[in-house]
């Protein structure tokens, strides 16, 4: 008996420390996320997200499949720094789905002096792809 626990203990260790390094590799992420937003470079925040025709965003004005249309959206709707502003993520919730998958949960903020602040909740759907994690889905309002 005290063998089968100790091996449980070793068990849910282990998934603690995959479950951590998971949630930190998806926060750096974002984080770059953020920096690239915060440069003006709409480019290099898309970099988190899957580079595939079958990326969906979803907004205020519908559903977006792919990368390429996605990263159109943001630069129609964001088209120059004062527009973007400084972003900032507050993360609610993190929740893996299994071993491949993440579920986020968050609140962005965009302070822009000049345009009026603007702000909403996300939810995003992480994958892991060849040890990288992308964005596959993402619905902001």
């Amino acid at each position: 008996m005290k063998n089968y626990l100790i091996c449980i203990f070793l068990l849910m260790s282990h998934l603690a420390v995959a479950q951590n390094k998971n949630e930190k590799a998806i926060l750096e992420i974002l984080s770059r996320q953020i920096n690239a937003w915060n440069q003006g470079n709409t480019q290099n925040f898309m970099i988190g997200y899957w580079e595939s025709d079958s990326l969906m965003f979803i907004g205020k004005s519908g559903i977006t499949f792919s990368h390429r249309e996605t990263l159109a959206r943001y630069q129609k709707n964001y088209p120059d720094k004062a527009t973007m502003g400084i972003l900032k993520f507050d993360i609610l919730r993190m929740k893996p789905l299994g071993k491949k998958n993440y579920f986020v949960v968050g609140k962005w903020h965009l302070t822009r002096p000049e345009k009026g602040d603007l702000e909403g909740h996300f939810t995003l759907i992480f994958e892991k792809m060849n040890g990288i994690w992308v964005i596959i889905a993402d619905h902001s309002s």
